[in-house]
């Protein structure tokens, strides 16, 4: 949302975050506000301080609960777990795993149902939506993702060391999801010589995923060298010193890392799966970003032939860019955001949904409960 409140011109938007912790202190752009607290009702206190002064919410992850108990009517904005693996669905987990991410009460997934239905607009795109579209038939499908065309431009600000040898840049969190599984099986079989330099970063929220760090810790090919997690800042003097970008191989489309690479001048790879439909301005795209296979033997044949031809390099990275430039333009992305907010804001008058104050108060109260009972299952897991 960061970038969006940038590129908006109708729209004025206040960011909130949840306070700086774990990766959050290298993600987070500057310019938000923090919840100077993890405390819901201090969440909830806050916003209700500052609501008057807006039209119109929009949240994104575990804000959307907050935006509910505060009696906003508010968009929800998803890019990733929290609609893939719900947490109102029982034992919820994402497509690639086999244990649960979400494994709530009946009051919890209560809760969480019904601030989903009390959203007054739900957004998604590319792979999120099919999602989605489990939940609500009316969905917003928007699949531009937005790039901050002032901090990733290709400026020649990089990393000062020495390069010696060809070298990708991969700054996804390692896991599944990402892919890292299958980017290992294929490196054995390049027969190209090139060095990665993977950001220090593991999804490790459930048990399974600890498992799966070990794993890939254990298995970690030598042309890959780990740097600690990077400030947002900073990304750009790391796309810029790199040669190439390795991207998502697993979900089947880009994000955020693979079109600021792009942003910067430098060619990505990452599997693109031909069944997601990519939509830009009521119209189907094609997505440029190869291999359009995940098989471990097709990622090395195009890292190969990445390093090895100059003009493959040169026309993918052309390609990519032609579509980059157009599909993540931020100012057309801002003006999307501004019409819907635009939309919805004379649809609904106030930013105050204006239930009944017992209603409220109850919507507080099973969220209290259920969270006491969830701990307290917790405790008796740790100390039974």
């Amino acid at each position: 949302m960061l970038t969006i409140s940038k590129y908006t011109k109708k729209s004025k938007i206040h960011l909130i975050n949840f306070p700086k912790d774990g990766a959050g202190v290298y993600t987070y752009g500057e310019g938000a506000e923090l919840f100077n607290s993890w405390k819901v009702s201090d969440q909830v206190k806050r916003i209700n301080e500052i609501k008057d002064d807006y039209d119109i919410c929009i949240t994104m992850g575990t804000g959307e609960r907050i935006a509910y108990l505060a009696d906003l009517n508010y968009v929800t904005y998803y890019v990733g777990r929290d609609i893939d693996a719900p947490r109102f669905v029982k034992n919820s987990r994402e497509e690639w795993f086999d244990e649960p991410l979400h494994r709530l009460n009946f009051l919890e997934r209560q809760f969480y149902k019904n601030a989903f239905r009390n959203a007054i607009a739900h957004v998604a795109g590319m792979w999120v939506f099919r999602h989605l579209e489990k939940y609500t038939k009316n969905g917003i499908k928007m699949d531009r993702v937005p790039i901050d065309s002032d901090l990733f431009s290709g400026t020649e600000d990089m990393l000062d060391q020495k390069k010696t040898k060809f070298t990708f840049f991969s700054p996804q969190r390692m896991g599944r999801p990402k892919g890292t599984d299958i980017i290992w099986k294929a490196l054995p079989l390049c027969k190209t010589d090139f060095e990665i330099i993977q950001v220090d970063w593991f999804d490790e929220s459930t048990k399974e995923e600890m498992e799966i760090k070990k794993q890939l810790q254990k298995d970690m090919p030598p042309q890959v060298k780990l740097v600690p997690l990077i400030k947002r800042k900073d990304m750009p003097k790391y796309y810029n010193f790199a040669d190439a970008v390795l991207g998502n191989m697993r979900i089947g489309t880009f994000a955020s890392v693979e079109l600021e690479a792009v942003f910067c001048k430098k060619p990505v790879i990452q599997y693109t799966d031909p069944k997601i439909k990519l939509i830009m301005d009521g119209k189907e795209v094609r997505s440029p970003f190869l291999p359009y296979s995940n098989e471990p033997k097709e990622v090395a044949d195009t890292i190969d032939k990445i390093i090895e031809s100059k003009e493959f390099r040169d026309r993918l990275f052309k390609e990519e860019y032609d579509f980059a430039k157009v599909f993540s333009n931020p100012f057309a992305v801002g003006e999307w955001w501004d019409n819907l907010f635009e939309d919805l804001a004379k649809q609904h008058k106030s930013i105050k949904k204006n239930s009944s104050k017992i209603r409220v108060k109850l919507r507080m109260c099973i969220f209290l409960i259920a969270n006491r009972l969830y701990w307290k299952k917790i405790k008796q897991r740790l100390f039974s």
